[in-house]
């Protein structure tokens, strides 16, 4: 009885250390991104004014999505569970809208000549693209998996992780990477992945399997910038988009 109830207590007491985790994770995230921007805003030359209509529309839905990220992990600290279902039932809606928003943003970026001068404009396009194809691929998975916690707070933060190439690619002197920026990025969100992956081996003694999907999915994802950027279709595309 005394072994039980000790196993019990230690059980609890990791998975307590656990949410902490996941919601330090989900705060140091929203920190990149929101330092990323400001960055980024402090460089401008042109008003917020100027940006296109889906612009304005994406940084609000990623930004919703950031900010609801953080609030779900808090509620799971609270121990508040049935209001971060009904909550999930929201960021589903928000992970849709952000998949589409993404690509359309993209395209719409290169059509308009506001590809950021460091990134040849086939490299930008793929990588944006892929990047939240990957999203949507992870917490689709994440959703799926939303009875599984360990899966789902694990393919969740994975996803998020994803989208932070824009901010990383904010903060990172990417005209002095040159051809490397992309390889930069996709070490800079390896970090983060790989945080989570020693917090398990920590603290349950073993990697959990779903950061080693989220990792094929980053790795996959980012494997195939270059050959794609630079292949004869994405630069037909980008041919046509940009004239």
């Amino acid at each position: 009885m005394a072994t039980a109830i000790t196993a019990g207590v230690a059980q609890r007491s990791v998975l307590a250390s656990e949410r902490r985790f996941f919601l330090i994770m989900a705060i140091a995230i929203a920190i990149t991104v929101v330092v990323g921007f400001t960055m980024n805003a402090a460089r401008m030359h042109w008003s917020f004014r100027d940006l296109p209509t889906q612009v304005h529309l994406h940084a609000a839905v990623f930004l919703a999505w950031i900010v609801l990220y953080v609030v779900q992990n808090w509620l799971i600290v609270r121990g508040s569970i049935t209001r971060h279902r009904q909550l999930g039932v929201l960021a589903a809606g928000i992970a849709a809208v952000m998949v589409v928003l993404g690509i359309v943003t993209t395209v719409m970026a290169v059509r308009q000549h506001r590809v950021p001068g460091f990134f040849p404009p086939g490299i930008f396009l793929v990588l944006d693209v892929l990047g939240i194809i990957g999203f949507g691929i992870l917490t689709a998975w994440a959703i799926a998996l939303r009875k599984q916690a360990a899966w789902h707070k694990r393919l969740m933060l994975c996803g998020t992780i994803l989208v932070m190439s824009p901010a990383l690619g904010r903060i990172l002197p990417m005209p002095m990477l040159g051809k490397f920026g992309p390889l930069a990025v996709f070490g800079s969100m390896a970090v983060y992945v790989i945080a989570g992956m020693l917090f398990d081996l920590r603290s349950r003694g073993r990697v959990h399997p779903a950061y080693w999907w989220g990792a094929a999915v980053l790795v996959v994802t980012q494997a195939l910038v270059g050959p794609l950027g630079f292949s004869p279709p994405i630069l037909r595309l980008v041919a046509r988009l940009a004239a």
